[in-house]
Order: structure tokens, then C-alpha cells, then sequence
């Protein structure tokens, strides 16, 4: 009965939070209209498109009217005459500018009659994009009202007086930030001090201060640089062709969601493509695309999408690379686009990863990747904070340097000639005569690396759906340090010829992660018991560490899932840092451990088959006793 209990608990899956926009009667509502039937005026009469050229007053104007369906109670109150009348009522859509209420018709009458109004609510994490979560008391007016089917029901839009975003940095952000800057000076300070003390006891130790002070200098650099960064700008006459691959392997879930994202994008019709390859799915993915393909054919025909959304579906499983590999032969445009199928394009992400081409040596960029279900549980908040450091800290001081050393899958930009070029060496790539089958993000960066720039564009943005079960987040891990581990041993035989000073950088980040466990092993054990003193410096560091994290968070995104930061360094620190040394021994293996690709069915069946040897063997012998 334990064991069962136990089995249940591992089996439990959670059903993801994402937020959900308004659905448009439009399927391609951001798609630029070639045949002027659309205007360029929203319905609150606001030009949003200024002289066709202002891209950013179109991004933002789009990114405002945004509506998030939501299901929350408001309490709104009516002034008129210095009197007040209060309605309780439920939030059906919210965006930054205004929401909807639903209200009896009685209550609608006191809308009507009414001087002008207050509106008290909360915003649950993962009822809008992270960082809008807060308490507001806001004054609005009555936009519209709409008489709904069902009897005794109407819907009311609501135009606040200042958007969210603004009421945000009154209200909210101005007090993260005094208190994150306070504190992040702080914790810098008290690591600088830290290292000057390894500095000062540098000959007692020489190993492990060295290894600290390279920690130290190397995290405090990529902060550093980080915020130093600066993304290209829009050049709204800087519009290359593109063309999106999709790779697809049992993603039955998501994958019309990705398309969808990937082919309504605002950019010229006519310069954008969308190329889906299956690798020979085996859950319901293929029906799924045929069927979004199919809907886009015969109700958004006029943006021309039989002529620029395909699909093929290959007879075999062969793999991500060779799927992305198909996807660029047939590629009509200069620049290749690679998209991941659980991930999830915003309106602008191409408008955006486009511009640092204009640079002729430029060779690869990747976007910025979101957690799309942040609020599931502590796992994704975790990950949401890692994620948003990872690229708008680590990426974005590497582009400082344009030698960004991932572009990552699920949102990256190449030249197509350098991916044909490279296609072969890639597609039969071996390391110690094993054959590489993930991976491919991080071995593609090394070939554009090796010969051109490469770079990060946070203002193209994606989000994507990240494992909400430790299990299968572990065997995510592990294939991710592999691959790291294999292409950063690569990297390293050619980086010295970039930027020296990102050089050093470069080997200073490979060297930590490497001798970690050696160091935590040495602080946690040799230490209390052999030294039998406690390691206070060694926990302090750490805890300044995890701070640094976690208050950047707070001071850059202004989210309530700052404080996961911590959670996940002690995470990382007791469980993932031991992966490492699992993937120094384990690196030849080719499984993907998060799918059953054929590699993982192969592994599956060995390890069926040693587990039914080892039964029958102990059944033999206890039948022998008998």
C-alpha cells in the first residue's frame, strides 16, 4: 500500500497556467494588410500605426490592447453627487488599458448615471504577463456596454485613467526598485569584500581561493555586462526575408498554438514563411497540423498562405537536426528562423530578431525565452527566474562581446548559407565516436561562432512550456549539461581567436560549473570534519550568490517570483550541481530522456529486458529455497 501511495504521488501531473488572450475573429489579426481592408485605426479611434513607420508606437499600442481572459471578482464603485455606490461584480478580460465586467441590467443603470468610477481588484499571478501581479485601485470610465444572450446580463467595458503599466511604477515598481537597488549594492559589496579576504588568505589555500575569487569576478562580470547591454533598433526598412522551421516530435499539445504564433507575425506577408517538418510523430501531432494548415488555407487566404505555410512529415524518425537540416533545403528566404514546437512567438519576435543583420557579419542571434506556464507551481517559478537571468543577464553580456555561445531553440536566427554550409558536419556530428543527438542549438552556435558574430535581441520574445515534474526537469538538466559540456570543450579549442577579454570570460565560466562539486565537497566535508571548523564563508557566499539572483529579478522584472531565485540556487546547490559529474562519465549517451525518441525506445527495452533477466533470476532462486 506505501509503494502504490508513492507511485500515485510520482504519477500526480499539473495542469498548466498559462495566460489566455481574447481569442481575435481574425486568425491573423498582426499580419500587415497588403489589400488596405483593414484600417490602421484601432476602435477607440487611436492611430496606432503613426506614419507607417513608428513601429514602436504599433508594438506598443498592440502590446496595450492586449486582452487576457480572466475570471476574478472587482468591486466598483459609482460617484455621482459625492455619493457612492458600490457593485460587486466579476472580471471577465483585462488588459493594460481596461477590462470588462459583467453586470445585471439594474446594476448597468448605475453605470450610466454615474459621474465617473473607482475600481478595486487584485491580479492573480498568471492572469496577465509576469510582473502585472498587484493590488490596484484605480479611477476608469464606461467605454461600452454589451447586452449578452443570457437574460439579465451585461458586459461593460472599463477604460482606466492610467494603464496598469503606469500605475505599476507609482503604485509598485518604484518601491522594488529602491529596495532591490539598496540591497543589490549591498550584496555586491559584501561578495567584493569576500574576495577581497581570497585575496588577503590567497597563500593558505591557493587552490580553493583561486577558485573563488575566478567565481566571483567571472558571476560579477556577466552582471556587470549584462546591464550594459543594448539591443539594435527597429529599422522599419530593414525587412530580409525569412523563413520559420519548426521541428515537431510528439507535441500533439502545442504545436498548433506554435504555428499559429509563428505565421501571425507583424512582418510583410510576402517576405515570411513558415516551413513545419515532423520527425515522425507518433502521437496525434500530424492531424494537428493538418488541421491548423488546412483552417489557415480556406479562412486566411488572402495573406497568401498556401504560398507560404508548409509542411511535410518525414517516413522516419531521424532526428531534431535533420528535421531543422530539411526545413533550411527548402527554405526560400536568406535568414532561417528556428522555433521550437512547444514554443510560442510573439507578434513582433521577428520584427525584432531581424535587426542585428544589418550587421554583414553578423551570423546567428537568439531571442529571449519566457516561461509560458511560470505559475504552475514552485518547479516553473524556479525556471521562471532562471530563465529570464540566463538571457537577459548571461546571453545579453555575451552579445556585449557578439559571441553569444548558445543561441537557444526555442527562439534563434541564422544566414541560411551558414547553416547549408555547416549542414553535413552537423548532421553527422561524433564526439568520441558517439553520435550527437541533442544538442543541435548549442553545435550550431559553435560552426556560425567559429568564422562570424553571433548575438541576442531581448527585444524578440518567446515564450515556451518548461517540465512541470521534477523527473522529467532532471532528465532536462542532464541532457542539457551533456551538451554543454560536449560543445563547450569544442568552443573552447577556437575561442581564444575572439575578443580577448570574452575569452577569458569563456574559459573562466567553463572552469566553474567543472570544479564545483569538487569545491562543495571540499567546503561541506574536508572542512567540518577534518579541519573541524564550520564553513561559515562558504555558506555566506553562497546565500550572496542566490541574492544577487534573485533581487536582479526583482530589479529588472518586477515580479512576484523574484524569491524563487533563492529556492532554485539551494536547489541547484543540494540536487542539480551533481549532475555534472554524471554528465563527465556519461556524455557518449544519446537519449533524450524527456521523449521517447528512438535512442530513448532502445534504452527503454534494454532496460526492460535486464529488469525481467534480474526477476525471473530472483524468482528461480526463491523457487530453488522452496
Amino acid at each position: 500500500m506505501i509503494f502504490q501511495k508513492k507511485d500515485q504521488k510520482k504519477k500526480r501531473n499539473y495542469v498548466d497556467i498559462l495566460t489566455h488572450e481574447n481569442g481575435d475573429r481574425r486568425l491573423l489579426s498582426n499580419v500587415p494588410d497588403v489589400e488596405a481592408v483593414r484600417n490602421n485605426v484601432d476602435r477607440r479611434g487611436e492611430k496606432i500605426f503613426g506614419d507607417g513607420k513608428d513601429i514602436q508606437l504599433l508594438y506598443e499600442g498592440k502590446k496595450g490592447g492586449t486582452r487576457y481572459q480572466v475570471d476574478f471578482k472587482a468591486v466598483l464603485i459609482c460617484v455621482k453627487n459625492n455619493l457612492k455606490k458600490t457593485i460587486h461584480c466579476q472580471v471577465k478580460d483585462i488588459s493594460t488599458t481596461g477590462l470588462s465586467v459583467l453586470l445585471s441590467t439594474e446594476e448597468s443603470k448605475l453605470i450610466k448615471e454615474a459621474e465617473y468610477y473607482f475600481l478595486k481588484f487584485e491580479i492573480l499571478p498568471g492572469s496577465m504577463p509576469e510582473g502585472y501581479e498587484m493590488k490596484v485601485n484605480i479611477k476608469a470610465k464606461a467605454v461600452r456596454k454589451r447586452v449578452l444572450d443570457q437574460e439579465d446580463a451585461v458586459l461593460c467595458g472599463m477604460e482606466f485613467e492610467i494603464t496598469l503599466a503606469e500605475y505599476a511604477s507609482k503604485k509598485k515598481d518604484r518601491y522594488s526598485l529602491v529596495v532591490a537597488s539598496a540591497l543589490l549594492l549591498t550584496v555586491t559589496l559584501i561578495i567584493v569584500l569576500m574576495r577581497a579576504e581570497s585575496v588577503i588568505y590567497f597563500k593558505f589555500n591557493k587552490s580553493l581561493y583561486l577558485y573563488s575569487i575566478i567565481a566571483a569576478v567571472f558571476l560579477l562580470s556577466r552582471y556587470f555586462f549584462g546591464i550594459l547591454y543594448k539591443q539594435v533598433p527597429i529599422n522599419p526598412d530593414f525587412t530580409p526575408g525569412v523563413t520559420i522551421i519548426v521541428p515537431c516530435f510528439n507535441e500533439e499539445k502545442w504545436i498548433q498554438r506554435c504555428i499559429l504564433s509563428c505565421i501571425n507575425q507583424d512582418y510583410p506577408a510576402d517576405k515570411l514563411e513558415v516551413i513545419i517538418v515532423d520527425d515522425c510523430s507518433n502521437d496525434r501531432s500530424v492531424e494537428k497540423i493538418h488541421e491548423i494548415v488546412e483552417l489557415l488555407y480556406q479562412e486566411a487566404n488572402r495573406y497568401k498562405t498556401k504560398e507560404r505555410l508548409q509542411y511535410v512529415v518525414q517516413k522516419e524518425n531521424k532526428g531534431k537536426r535533420d528535421a531543422l537540416a530539411l526545413g533550411a533545403e527548402l527554405a526560400q528566404h536568406e535568414l532561417l528562423v528556428f522555433v521550437d514546437s512547444d514554443s510560442f512567438l510573439e507578434p513582433f519576435a521577428i520584427r525584432n530578431i531581424v535587426q542585428p543583420f544589418q550587421d554583414p557579419k553578423m551570423g546567428g542571434v537568439a531571442g529571449r525565452t519566457d516561461v509560458a506556464n511560470t505559475f504552475t507551481n514552485e518547479l516553473t517559478k524556479m525556471q521562471a527566474v532562471r530563465y529570464y537571468i540566463s538571457f537577459r543577464i548571461m546571453k545579453a553580456a555575451e552579445a556585449y562581446f557578439d559571441a553569444v555561445t548558445c543561441l537557444s531553440g526555442p527562439l534563434s536566427c541564422y544566414r541560411k548559407k551558414i547553416v547549408l554550409d555547416n549542414k553535413d558536419e552537423w548532421l553527422n556530428q561524433t564526439f568520441f565516436g558517439q553520435k550527437a543527438t541533442f544538442g543541435d542549438d548549442r553545435s550550431m552556435t559553435n560552426f556560425v561562432l567559429q568564422h562570424h558574430r553571433t548575438g541576442y535581441q531581448d527585444s524578440a520574445v518567446c515564450s515556451t512550456i518548461v517540465p512541470n515534474q521534477y523527473n522529467v526537469f532532471l532528465k532536462q538538466q542532464m541532457r542539457w549539461k551533456r551538451s554543454w559540456l560536449r560543445e563547450s570543450l569544442i568552443a573552447g579549442s577556437f575561442i581564444w581567436k575572439k575578443e580577448p577579454f570574452m575569452s577569458v570570460f569563456f574559459y573562466m565560466g567553463l572552469i566553474v560549473p567543472i570544479a564545483a562539486p569538487i569545491v562543495v565537497i571540499y567546503n561541506l566535508i574536508y572542512i567540518p570534519i577534518v579541519l573541524r571548523v564550520f564553513p561559515t564563508t562558504f555558506f555566506v557566499g553562497l546565500l550572496m550568490m542566490a541574492m544577487l539572483m534573485s533581487l536582479m529579478q526583482l530589479f529588472m522584472r518586477k515580479s512576484t517570483t523574484w524569491i524563487f531565485g533563492l529556492l532554485f540556487c539551494l536547489y541547484y546547490e543540494v540536487v542539480l550541481l551533481w549532475q555534472m559529474p554524471i554528465a563527465w562519465v556519461t556524455f557518449w549517451k544519446s537519449t533524450w530522456g524527456t521523449r521517447m525518441t528512438p535512442q530513448d525506445i532502445e534504452e527503454q527495452r534494454k532496460k526492460d529486458e535486464h529488469r525481467e533477466k534480474r526477476e525471473a533470476k530472483k524468482f528461480t532462486e526463491e523457487f530453488s529455497d522452496n
